[in-house]
């Protein structure tokens, strides 16, 4: 495929990740509660590689396809938002975790990351919508390793963005507690608003065309 594809979609993709949404509020709300940053991240991108996999091997298609699965998915995606919210709205204090718990919290992190990305069902459809588009079907390269050449630029550029984003956010925000506390309580509210716009979104679907 050719590099100008890639580097199109790099763009594409960028503009994506850049608009604050669920990982967002995740990861801000991570390091506001004292978490380290790395571990959640390192969870979102699993989760984005997950999905990668899946639409580079055709079972995304078909979950896409699939209102059952879909809808599952939506309402498991949208149920796991909401209860990392309400999480976050009912300890926003911002305070570390001691120092022997640091291994019991980084695996916290590492999979609340997986659930977020991995059953966020929006992902799964960006997959499908975007990146089909920059690739070449009767290219040399197989389609499956295009998308896996496409969906591998999109995790690296998760991965590098909100590690940026996590220890901005640390910097700009230490030492003043109060400040913290309020963004923590509205990372946790958005993470509740987008997890209910999820499920009203499919539930609302399914009401105006029945299966």
């Amino acid at each position: 495929m050719a590099a100008s594809s890639v580097a199109a979609f790099w763009v594409v993709a960028f503009l994506l990740i850049i608009v604050p949404g669920a990982d967002w509020a995740f990861v801000i709300g991570t390091v506001l509660c004292g978490r380290p940053v790395l571990p959640a991240v390192g969870g979102l991108v699993l989760g984005y590689a997950g999905i990668t996999l899946a639409v580079a091997a055709g079972v995304g298609a078909l979950v896409a396809r699939t209102p059952a699965s879909l809808t599952a998915l939506t309402v498991a995606g949208g149920l796991y938002l909401i209860w990392l919210g309400a999480r976050s709205l009912a300890r926003p204090g911002g305070h570390g975790p001691p120092a022997g718990a640091r291994g019991g919290t980084s695996r916290s992190g590492l999979v609340r990351g997986l659930g977020v990305s991995g059953l966020n069902p929006k992902g799964l459809l960006v997959y499908l919508a975007v990146l089909p588009q920059f690739t070449t079907p009767r290219g040399p390269w197989p389609l499956t390793a295009q998308l896996g050449v496409l969906g591998l630029v999109f995790v690296l550029t998760c991965g590098a963005f909100y590690l940026s984003l996590g220890s901005v956010a640390g910097r700009i925000l230490a030492g003043r507690p109060g400040t913290a506390r309020a963004i923590t309580r509205f990372s946790g509210a958005a993470m509740v608003v987008i997890g209910l716009l999820l499920l009203a979104e499919r539930l609302l679907g399914q009401a105006r065309h029945p299966v």
